[in-house]
């Protein structure tokens, strides 16, 4: 073989093996994404089926209800549009509060949201961005619907 064949071989075979890298770099990212999606969205069909994704949105007053066994919890989020029944078994984070913003990170199934993570708000004024904008969303489109007098 000559020389510049020897080259070709190995830019190509350099070439082939940096997309073979880059294929796995980018499937491993993507299994690993975890997007965000409103009660809307979710009841929509909006949100993956079998796949993890956060819901985002207030804690409905008076919704939450534990277990006997101290560590079962549910709990509704809303968007002020449409409401999902959230469960989740653990500890909740000091700052969760009926009334104030969540965001649970699991799985949608059978109606009802699993989660294994839940993360509440840092302080009085915070909201996730996208859980704002969910809200907002939901009251223009109330607004929009409601009728006039």
């Amino acid at each position: 073989m000559s020389p510049r064949r020897k080259r070709i071989f190995w830019i190509v075979g350099a070439l082939m093996t940096l997309a073979l890298v880059t294929f796995f770099v980018v499937n491993a990212f993507r299994q690993n994404l975890v997007f965000f999606y409103s009660p809307t969205q979710v009841i929509n069909g909006e949100a993956p089926h079998g796949r993890a994704f956060r819901l985002g949105g207030m804690v409905v007053d008076k919704s939450l209800s534990r277990a006997s066994d101290g560590v079962s919890i549910r709990f509704v989020v809303t968007d002020t549009d449409q409401n999902i029944p959230v469960q989740f078994r653990g500890l909740l984070p000091d700052l969760f509060k009926e009334g104030k913003g969540v965001v649970a990170e699991g799985s949608w199934e059978n109606g009802i949201f699993t989660a294994t993570e839940v993360l509440a708000k840092h302080d009085e004024n915070y909201m996730p961005p996208e859980a704002q904008d969910a809200v907002n969303k939901a009251h223009q489109k109330a607004a929009a619907n409601k009728p006039k007098p």
